[in-house]
């Protein structure tokens, strides 16, 4: 069974970068995400990563995805040999803050799911404050 474990969180000023990490056992997950939840709401998704996925099911598709306001910012990556997953995070501002969880689905899917209902494993989240 997949395991997923995030640290790096962190209180940061506004503009400051923070990369999390997410270390990954247990098993495989052909697409993963960063996900993001605040007090009160549901948990969103910052962005996704499927190069595994869209290798796997031989079909051409986007192996990133990243939410409209992030775009630019954050940087997803997956090292494989290492088995871990990266979110980069550059030009924080407070709309940031939350607590960043990871989540791999082990569907062989060339697409990247939106939603957290999609994903069966996920990490228990790491704090991320940004101070403005």
């Amino acid at each position: 069974q997949v395991q997923l474990a995030e640290s790096g969180g962190g209180l940061v000023n506004a503009g400051e970068s923070l990369t999390l990490s997410c270390r990954v056992s247990g098993g495989i997950a052909s697409t993963m995400a960063w996900f993001r939840q605040i007090p009160g709401s549901e948990r969103v998704i910052v962005a996704g990563e499927n190069s595994l996925g869209a290798l796997l099911t031989r079909k051409p598709s986007a192996t990133e995805y990243y939410a409209d306001s992030v775009k630019g910012r954050f940087t997803i990556s997956r090292d494989s040999a290492k088995n871990s997953l990266f979110l980069q995070m550059d030009d924080l501002n407070t709309a940031d803050t939350g607590v960043y969880f990871c989540a791999g689905r082990v569907g062989m899917a060339a697409d990247i799911p939106v939603s957290p209902n999609a994903y069966q494993n996920w990490g228990r989240g790491t704090q991320v404050t940004v101070s403005s």
